[in-house]
């Protein structure tokens, strides 16, 4: 069986860089090299890397050197799409380092089935591999006694800036429709500090959205939000991946915040983010349950990592998130 990590055949399947090197040059565009191997670069066969999509390079070429996402347009991404927008918050949360230009570790089984995809994330990044979505940046095998002994575990990013650019779009589909203006109202008023008109926009988000990431066999309102919040913080490294570097899930002070926004421009302010479900058991209204995650903000000093680098606590703003079924408060 041959695949994408198979050596057979491997310089088959599509251009070396050398070649694409040479053919942009005799097309007058050497200059386009670096950038070309950018869009277009990436896909990789067994060991040999640097393999270049045909199609991509002659619809370049043929294009008056105008780029655009040629290969990824010449196929439906409606699979890709749905699997990732309906996956659980691993998937997502491995989208968004991969949109952040990380990689991954992951086990892949290159006879997929089907049938396998939904709910195991392992098929998903396996199918992404095998179409081209992914590369292998390296492997190692799982050395020990244990039950993953022999395992081969994978490295793995997204192929190019091609790629990347179709997630983009496909992220940003996701608050489409009448939604997408509710959406892009609510990013204006969080850089705005705009509270009151926060709150407006993004419960016409919430509301409209959450049955788009809430499809597990038993939906419930512990679960929406934390689907509906990682498909919140992919739409944000869309809309604001030029003007702030956004985490979610990492170490700072005594803890790990939910979502944070760095500033990459001078003068801009840092944002920190706490999502909580209302719980009736600790808290009253959905008040108090912004005023607890405020609180845990500044008690597990989540803004130390800003503080590090220099943005003191005047350029950091927090906000809660407290979410009662597709309900939501912003404070």
């Amino acid at each position: 069986m041959v695949t994408t990590t198979s050596d057979a055949y491997a310089e088959c399947f599509g251009f070396s860089e050398s070649e694409v090197f040479s053919v942009l040059d005799e097309a007058g565009l050497g200059v386009e090299k670096q950038k070309v191997k950018k869009w277009y670069d990436g896909f990789t066969f067994g060991s040999h890397s640097d393999i270049y999509n045909p199609w991509s390079i002659i619809s370049f070429i043929g294009n008056n050197a105008k780029y655009e996402a040629y290969w990824i347009n010449t196929s439906g991404n409606d699979l890709v799409n749905s699997l990732i927008q309906k996956g659980d918050a691993d998937i997502k949360q491995t989208m968004e380092e991969l949109m952040a230009g990380r990689s991954f570790e992951a086990k892949i089984d290159e006879q997929i089935v089907f049938s396998q995809l939904e709910g195991n994330t392992n098929a998903v990044w396996s199918l992404l591999l095998a179409t081209g979505y992914l590369k292998v940046l390296k492997t190692e095998t799982v050395s020990g006694d244990d039950d993953e002994a022999g395992d081969v575990r994978y490295t793995l990013t997204l192929t190019n800036f091609e790629v990347k650019k179709m997630f983009r779009k496909m992220i940003a589909g996701w608050f489409g429709g009448n939604t997408e203006k509710y959406y892009n109202a609510f990013i204006k008023a969080l850089l705005a500090d705009d509270k009151k008109a926060m709150n407006r926009y993004m419960n016409h988000v919430a509301l409209n959205t959450f049955s788009s990431f809430d499809v597990g066999s038993r939906p419930s309102e512990y679960t929406e939000p934390e689907r509906f919040y990682h498909g919140f913080v992919l739409g944000l490294m869309v809309e604001l991946s030029g003007r702030y570097s956004i985490t979610s899930n990492r170490e700072s002070g005594f803890g790990c915040y939910d979502v944070m926004l760095e500033p990459l421009k001078e003068g801009d302010n840092a944002v920190i983010i706490e999502f909580k479900v209302h719980d009736p058991d600790d808290e009253k209204t959905l008040g108090d349950t912004v005023q607890s995650a405020l609180a845990q903000i500044d008690e597990r000093r989540y803004s130390a990592a800003l503080e590090a680098k220099g943005i003191g606590p005047g350029r950091i703003r927090k906000y809660g998130f407290a979410f009662e079924g597709k309900k939501c408060l912003i404070g």
